[in-house]
């Protein structure tokens, strides 16, 4: 996973990024977006570590990495790939302002699939 992290910044411009805790630089986990064969679709994902989850830190950092992809990458959409029984990231999803696309495309048919659009300025 790593090796793919490391191509996705050479080949296309973009991939993961580690989220630290600013004021003691604590690793908390990992925000990104990714593309590829896994992903039929350009994927804002992430991960915390479980005791940095529900304090904030994915939605703040998914919300930048977002609209950085929006802004600099020019994309219209991104989607976020959740496991059906992941509550945790699925009310993440919706807070960042995603909604449930039943239509999309799935690389894992246990996923549901939350679609982001850029904001109307």
């Amino acid at each position: 996973m790593f090796c793919h992290d490391v191509a996705q910044w050479q080949l296309m411009g973009h991939g993961s990024l580690m989220i630290e805790r600013r004021d003691d630089g604590t690793c908390l986990g990992q925000v990104g977006i990714n593309a590829g064969p896994l992903f039929p679709e350009h994927e804002l994902g992430w991960l915390l570590y479980p005791s940095f989850e529900g304090l904030g830190y994915a939605l703040e950092a998914a919300a930048a990495l977002g609209n950085w992809g929006f802004r600099a990458l020019g994309l219209k959409t991104l989607v976020s790939y959740v496991h059906r029984d992941n509550d945790k990231s699925r009310r993440l999803a919706e807070r960042l302002g995603a909604w449930l696309d039943e239509t999309a495309e799935r690389h894992d048919p246990e996923d549901v699939v939350y679609r982001h659009v850029v904001a109307a300025t």
